[in-house]
């Protein structure tokens, strides 16, 4: 993980279209996708998450009608309204879950270095 030292932000993940970031202060998380950057409270973040790794691409993919490529995200605990298309979804997918990995890795490192010190 990198440190954005002028802004107290640790970058959790990166893509070429996006990227997840911790706040060092509040804890929180920040998602930078679409030009646009989205704060979420770790609960809130997770739950995006889910959200978005349940959307049933194959169901958007093989659908007929005119909306089906289309996904409408509305979390409830933020201002943002995500209308995502199908590429978007994967790509967004891709920041999250990558983001998820790090900070897995991360608590792993954490745990073992408790049990060695």
């Amino acid at each position: 993980m990198q440190t954005k030292t002028s802004t107290h932000l640790i970058e959790v993940f990166q893509t070429e279209v996006g990227a997840v970031y911790q706040c060092e202060a509040s804890n929180n998380f920040i998602l930078e996708f679409g030009s646009r950057f989205t704060y979420f409270k770790p609960t809130n973040f997770i739950d995006f998450s889910k959200r978005i790794f349940a959307v049933d691409l194959e169901e958007m993919a093989c659908n007929t009608s005119r909306h089906a490529d289309l996904a409408i995200i509305m979390p409830p605990y933020c201002e943002t309204c995500f209308l995502l298309t199908i590429s978007e979804i994967i790509q967004l997918q891709r920041i999250l879950g990558g983001a998820k990995t790090i900070l897995h890795l991360n608590s792993i490192l954490r745990t073992s270095q408790l049990q060695f010190a």
